[in-house]
């Protein structure tokens, strides 16, 4: 059952988590955020844009809103001043208010640790609530989005049709010691080497294992 999720031996497997855990030396998120609530909401905001068009816009809006209870606060026409250059900037300050006062309500304005309690938040889906666990209370949770999803199927370490199935595996075929860095490890990886439209496969340390380009 074991080879048709992934076409890396477990030997391979670990050599390739090796070999990014050597290339990238801080493998961690580049969202910008002080507290859990906060990252919360900068992962919610980054839904179909980047790290960096969310942190430019989350410096004032934490300033205004650190917490539960002062996120809830504002308006939803406030949110949307601060959040108004993202995409769907709308819906998501609508999420932001909506999350904020049911944490205030009914959690006492701390974000849960439960993978179920957050998923039942607004805005708030498998990837938001995976990120959340793993940056925030460094569970060893992988959240698959565009670049991981890319560089799993790209490199053989889990041929998967959709993220749905890729999350049904990944986190069985990844070598435990490396299950809590897995995330930013393959996300940093695939942001800035194995990108969509040129990969830079003379600059990747993966050639020897990948079945890219049939290297392999």
């Amino acid at each position: 059952m074991e080879k048709r999720r992934s076409c890396l031996t477990l030997k391979e497997r670990e050599i390739l988590f090796k070999i990014l855990s050597e290339t990238i030396e801080n493998p961690k998120s580049e969202l910008v955020f002080h507290n859990i609530f906060e990252l919360l909401c900068a992962v919610v905001l980054s839904a179909q844009t980047t790290d960096v068009a969310v942190n430019r816009v989350t410096g004032e809006l934490f300033k205004r809103a650190p917490t539960p209870s002062k996120m809830a606060a504002l308006s939803l026409e406030e949110i949307s001043m601060f959040i108004r250059t993202l995409g769907l900037y709308r819906n998501k300050a609508k999420h932001l208010k909506e999350l904020s006062m049911i944490l205030d309500r009914d959690y006492e304005g701390i974000v849960p640790c439960s993978y179920e309690d957050l998923v039942s938040l607004p805005g708030v889906g498998s990837k938001t609530a995976k990120v959340v666990l793993n940056v925030g209370f460094n569970k060893p949770t992988i959240a698959i989005d565009t670049h991981i999803f890319r560089v799993i199927n790209r490199t053989g370490l889990c041929c998967c049709k959709s993220v749905v199935e890729g999350e049904l595996y990944l986190e069985k075929i990844v070598p435990k010691s490396y299950l809590l860095s897995a995330h930013h490890l393959l996300l940093l990886h695939g942001r800035y080497i194995c990108t969509a439209r040129h990969p830079k496969c003379a600059e990747c340390k993966l050639t020897t294992i990948c079945r890219h380009l049939g290297f392999n």
